[in-house]
C-alpha cells in the first residue's frame, strides 16, 4: 500500500509542476531580464547559491526559519505572477491568502496532516512554476539545465551519503510551517514528500526541452521525469529496505534524474540547434501586444521520497 501511495503522489506532483510550467510558458511572456545568455559562469554561480542555501537555513533560529521561508515564497509568487495579475493590490491579497492558508492549516491540523501538505504543496508548486519560467524565458537553455542537473547530482549524493546536510535540513524544518517541499501525509503510515529543489529540476528540464525542441522535447522531459524523477527513487527506496531489512532514510532523486536528463539532452540535440525565445510565438502576450514572430517548425527533480532538499 505504501509503495503505491508514494508512487502515485510522486508522479502526480512531478507531472503537475511540469505541466504547470509548460502551460505558463505557452501562455505568459515574462519580462526578459537585462542579462546576456547563460554560460558556464552562470552555472557556477547557481551551484554556489545552491551550496550556500542549506547552511543559511541551518544557521537561522528555528522560529525565524519559517518566517524567512514565508517571505521567500511570497516574493517568488509576486515576481513570477506579476505578468498574470498586473494589479499589485490584488496580487498581494491573493498571495497573503495563500500564505495564510498554509499557516492556518498548520496551526489547525499540524505538519503531518493532509490539509497542511495540500496547502503547502500548492504554494511550493506555484513558486516552482514561476521560478522555472523566469529562468527559461530569461535565457536558460537546455544544455545549461542539463549541466546544472549533472552538477546537482554530485551535490545531492555527497550531502546525502557523505555529509548528512540534507538530513539535517530535513530535521531542522520538522514541526514548522512553509516546508520547502511538496507532498501528502495521511496519518502516521502514509506519506510521500518531494523536495522543492527536485520539483524545480523536473520543471526546468521539461520546460527548457519544450522551448528547445517543441513536442519532442516535451515528450522526452515527461518520460524522464516520471521514470527517473518519480518511479526510480521510490522503487529504490523500497528495494533497499527489502534487501537490507532496514528502511532507507534518504534516496536523492537527482542521483537518478540528473544523469538521465543529461542523456536526454544529448539525445535531443541530435535534432539540431535549440530554439530561442525570439523564435517562438505565444498564445497571448500578457505584458503588451500579441507577439507576431512565428514559431519555427520542429522535427519528427523526494529530495525523493526521503525528505525535502
Amino acid at each position: 500500500m505504501t509503495v503505491f501511495f508514494q508512487l502515485a503522489v510522486s508522479c502526480a506532483l512531478a507531472l503537475a509542476v511540469c505541466v504547470g510550467a509548460v502551460g505558463y510558458f505557452r501562455t505568459v511572456r515574462t519580462p526578459r531580464p537585462p542579462i546576456g545568455v547563460f554560460n558556464g559562469a552562470d552555472i557556477f554561480l547557481m551551484m554556489g547559491f545552491v551550496l550556500a542555501l542549506p547552511y543559511l537555513y541551518l544557521a537561522l533560529p528555528g522560529t525565524v526559519l519559517p518566517v524567512v521561508l514565508a517571505v521567500a515564497f511570497a516574493g517568488g509568487l509576486s515576481v513570477g505572477y506579476q505578468p498574470v495579475i498586473g494589479d499589485g493590490r490584488l496580487r498581494w491579497a491573493l498571495i497573503a491568502a495563500l500564505i495564510a492558508a498554509v499557516l492556518g492549516a498548520h496551526l489547525a491540523f499540524g505538519d503531518t496532516a493532509a490539509p497542511y501538505w495540500i496547502a503547502n504543496s500548492c504554494v511550493v508548486g506555484l513558486v516552482v512554476v514561476s521560478a522555472t519560467n523566469i529562468n527559461v524565458q530569461g535565457g536558460m537553455r537546455l544544455k545549461n539545465v542539463a549541466w546544472f542537473l549533472l552538477a546537482l547530482t554530485a551535490y545531492d549524493a555527497f550531502f546525502a551519503w557523505v555529509v548528512p546536510l540534507t538530513e539535517e535540513l530535513s530535521d531542522a524544518i520538522q514541526g514548522y510551517p512553509f516546508a520547502p517541499a511538496a507532498g501528502l501525509r495521511i496519518g502516521e503510515d502514509l506519506g510521500a514528500v518531494l523536495g522543492m529543489g527536485d520539483l524545480l529540476a523536473y520543471a526546468l528540464f521539461t520546460t527548457a526541452a519544450y522551448k528547445a525542441y517543441g513536442k519532442a522535447g516535451l515528450r522526452t522531459g515527461i518520460v524522464l521525469v516520471v521514470l527517473f524523477g518519480a518511479v526510480a527513487p521510490v522503487a529504490t527506496l523500497h528495494i533497499v529496505g527489502a534487501v537490507t531489512g532496514h528502511a532507507a532514510a534518504l534516496i536523492p532523486a537527482q542521483v537518478f534524474f540528473g544523469p538521465a536528463a543529461f542523456a536526454g539532452h544529448l539525445l535531443l540535440r541530435r535534432r539540431g540547434p535549440e530554439r530561442r525565445m525570439a523564435e517562438l510565438a505565444f498564445r497571448r502576450d500578457r505584458i503588451g501586444a500579441p507577439t507576431t514572430t512565428a514559431a519555427l517548425p520542429v522535427g519528427p527533480q523526494v529530495t525523493g521520497p526521503g525528505g525535502p532538499q
